[in-house]
């Protein structure tokens, strides 16, 4: 199957369950790849053959900064229904990290894969 890739999407929200996490918004980073057939896209130029990564992008962006989620397997679970939520799209996996939230390491996170109708 194709996919379409979403990579370092590097967005501001208050995500955590510490006091100070749910006023000071901080980096998250999120990774993408929606799993649909590309090859009409492909085939004749046409974006409407695709999914619109654009689209995708403006729509997590969006969510990702309002949303004020307490985990970021919560939150990897609604950047994957936006996801499957695009037209043509048939499985996505998303990764969604917080950069220096855990000392002696650059990144903690979760990574999921959902496929549509589950």
């Amino acid at each position: 199957m194709d996919k379409l890739i979403i990579k370092d999407l590097l967005v501001r929200g208050i995500i955590g369950i510490n006091d100070w996490e749910r006023t000071t918004p901080q980096d998250i980073l999120i990774n993408i790849e929606i799993k649909a057939d590309l090859k009409k896209a492909g085939e004749t130029d046409d974006i409407d053959h695709s999914v619109n990564y654009r689209t995708v992008a403006k729509q997590v962006i969006a969510h990702t900064e309002t949303a004020q989620r307490l985990t970021v397997e919560a939150l990897a679970e609604d950047i994957a229904k936006i996801c499957l939520a695009q037209p043509g799209a048939r499985a996505a996996k998303v990764r969604v990290e917080k950069p220096g939230a855990l000392r002696f390491a650059s990144s903690v996170g979760a990574e999921i894969k959902r496929e549509a109708g589950d």
